[in-house]
């Protein structure tokens, strides 16, 4: 799958956010639970909180990476985290979104600006020609929605 090229980053993230607040809500039930029963009804709650606070902790990175793609500069013409790109990597076009792992979980293929492929885009000029070494090349291809 390519990413279209009218995918917005911040739009994509802020989707991504809503869906993990939805589960969080969905999983906060379980955490409420009595801490009585037997080792089974016990070993539910703990599960369940280890989740809750693991949401947490990615809704608050989710929430700090959406407010720092609203408030990064721009320059035209530059490529910068939350554009579009369309690379050949030896195979013809494809298209990618450059920004945080998070993208990848809610399907779009993305390359991380601290990857070596990412590192050697970001901050070029659009339609300028770069080599890197493939073979250290990480991008993470679209990966499948998961909690």
């Amino acid at each position: 799958m390519t990413v279209p090229a009218n995918t917005d980053s911040i739009t994509l993230l802020s989707d991504r956010l809503r869906a993990m607040r939805a589960e969080r809500a969905d999983v906060l039930p379980e955490t409420l639970i009595a801490p009585t029963g037997d080792l089974a009804d016990r070993a539910t709650n703990v599960e369940a909180t280890i989740r809750l606070q693991l949401l947490d902790e990615r809704i608050a990175s989710l929430e700090l990476e959406v407010d720092k793609l609203r408030r990064r500069p721009r320059t035209d013409g530059v490529v910068s985290v939350g554009d579009v790109v369309t690379l050949d990597l030896g195979d013809g076009d494809e298209t990618y979104l450059v920004g945080p792992v998070e993208q990848a979980f809610a399907g779009a293929d993305t390359v991380t600006p601290l990857s070596p492929l990412g590192r050697a885009i970001v901050g070029t000029r659009v339609g300028e020609t770069v080599r890197f070494d493939a073979a250290r090349a990480t991008y993470l291809r679209g990966c499948p929605s998961s909690g």
